[in-house]
């Protein structure tokens, strides 16, 4: 990356969320990209975790925190040497919306979605309670808030209810996807990536799997994740898995990045049955890969794969989704796709990090 901005003394970027699935994701993509600029950083978090991000680099510092984000520890027992260490720089990011007490340079932060307000029925009412707390307080206290979509800032600007600077900054493929090995073979499988959680609609999935299944579907349905993942709201869709046959419905539970690139590079279509979404990567990664998506038409997916050659069924309807994957699949060859270059460099890190970057220190 090229900079032409003006110099920053030090920045320092909340770094503990970067062995996480989602966050961590945004973070590790972004955080070479910010580094490779020509500013000073200060990076918290677990120093072995940050090595590979750090060697050789003279513009970077490494502080150890294992405190945990929205913990009470962060809120009222932050190290204060930590903290003043922090605000002997310029400005705090965090690519969440936690901000440890005792921080009094400018703060930054990214909120990637507002799901909790947005589906209440979610949590409890105390953890909707303790949750917006949270999001209030990320409102008052950020100079600026980042967000990776259009539907996210407009839910972010609803909830805030005053004037502060929401800057869209994508979230986008990781790296080791981009690279054009050779393609594996298709399988008549479909595949499912995602935290098992009630909103990613995995229950809309397996019914319309089992239904089509009825009526000739031959593929086999591949969960990457993990069911002691499935929390207690998930009855409908326990109970279905429960009474799949192994050699149908199969759980990966936790794969390296290599697997997971020939999972979904043999893959004969990827499915995102999401009911509610800040950005959603998986339909991208499979699209890049070679792989076929079938997304679930809410606002946020239709506004991030405009123009991108997917199917879209309407959301939480499994006759829909059954009826599409028939129309996808039932007696075909699964299809190897090649997205145009546009499309596949549409969103980038180098991109996002440029733009968070230049709002940083404008």
């Amino acid at each position: 990356m090229h900079f032409n901005l003006p110099y920053i003394d030090t920045i320092t970027i909340d770094c503990r969320s970067i062995d996480s699935s989602g966050i961590g994701v945004y973070l590790r993509g972004c955080l070479p990209c910010l580094l490779d600029s020509p500013h000073q950083f200060n990076l918290i978090g677990d120093i072995n975790s940050l090595n590979t991000f750090t060697q050789n680099r003279r513009n970077v510092k490494t502080f150890s925190c294992t405190i945990k984000t929205f913990s009470l520890k962060e809120l009222f027992f932050f190290p204060p040497n930590l903290a003043k260490t922090i605000n002997k720089g310029d400005l705090y990011y965090s690519p969440y919306f936690n901000i440890p007490a005792g921080i009094t340079v400018p703060v930054y932060t990214t909120i990637h979605d507002v799901i909790f307000p947005d589906m209440p029925e979610l949590t409890s009412k105390i953890g909707l309670m303790i949750r917006m707390w949270f999001y209030r307080r990320a409102f008052r206290r950020s100079k600026k808030i980042f967000t990776v979509s259009e539907f996210s800032k407009s839910r972010i600007e609803y909830y805030s209810r005053r004037r502060m600077p929401v800057i869209v900054t994508h979230s986008a493929i990781q790296p080791y996807l981009l690279n054009r090995a050779a393609a594996p073979a298709k399988t008549d499988t479909i595949l499912f990536i995602g935290n098992i959680k009630k909103h990613k609609g995995l229950w809309c999935l397996l019914e319309a799997f089992f239904k089509a299944r009825e009526v000739g579907l031959t593929s086999r349905l591949i969960i990457v994740g993990s069911k002691d993942n499935f929390r207690s709201g998930d009855t409908e869709a326990l109970g279905q898995i429960e009474k799949a046959d192994s050699s149908v419905v199969e759980f990966t539970g936790f794969i390296s990045d290599e697997k997971l690139r020939e999972l979904i590079g043999e893959s004969a279509l990827l499915v995102q049955p999401s009911l509610y979404e800040g950005f959603c990567l998986p339909p991208l990664e499979a699209m890049v890969c070679g792989t076929k998506a079938l997304v679930s038409d809410i606002p946020v997916l239709r506004e991030i794969y405009d123009g991108y050659p997917v199917t879209f069924f309407r959301s939480g309807d499994s006759g829909d989704l059954a009826d599409k994957l028939l129309l996808l699949l039932y007696n075909k060859e699964p299809e190897r796709i090649v997205l145009p270059d546009y499309l596949r460099e549409k969103y980038t890190f180098e991109k996002t990090a440029a733009v968070i970057l230049r709002e940083l220190i404008s």
